[in-house]
């Protein structure tokens, strides 16, 4: 199991990035923070008191998982989204436009597959290298770069206008 001492350098080096990743993941930040603290729990109780060689990578691996569950038990408790409008229904005309542009963006997001979602996610929000990127897949350099290619072809694909 791992030391005290090494989840509390964990929590304090990768904390931050994890959090930001499963926001972005989620789209709550209570989610977020459920899945954060869950990431942590989960990585104390299954480190089994070895050295972890690539510790954000795995605690990456962690988090996608969690977040993959907290995704599943939405979706089967079918709760509905606050659609951005709604939210700011007097909105001046351009701020509108923005709302919807974005919610469009993030539907787009949402709908590609879980691995592309993670690479887009994973090397656009948080920097991670394709190294990094195939330990949290579980996959190849080559696998993550291809996940990413594809998840960017698909969002070009929804957004012709801005991809030029």
């Amino acid at each position: 199991m791992a030391q005290r001492d090494d989840i509390v350098t964990w929590v304090e080096s990768y904390g931050q990035e994890i959090h930001a990743y499963l926001w972005r993941m989620l789209g709550d930040r209570q989610d977020a923070e459920d899945c954060l603290q869950e990431t942590f729990v989960r990585a104390l109780r299954h480190s089994g008191g070895e050295a972890i060689r690539s510790p954000r990578a795995w605690l990456y691996a962690i988090a996608s998982n969690t977040a993959r569950s907290q995704l599943r038990h939405k979706r089967r408790e079918r709760v509905d989204r606050v659609s951005l409008e709604d939210e700011n229904r007097q909105a001046a005309p351009d701020d509108k436009l923005v709302r919807e542009r974005l919610e469009a963006v993030r539907q787009e997001v949402e709908a590609l597959p879980p691995k592309q979602r993670q690479a887009l996610l994973l090397r656009r929000y948080q920097g991670l290298g394709y190294d990094e990127i195939a330990k949290v897949l579980g996959g190849s350099p080559q696998a993550a770069r291809a996940n990413l290619y594809q998840a960017v072809r698909k969002l070009k694909k929804a957004f012709p206008e801005e991809s030029r």
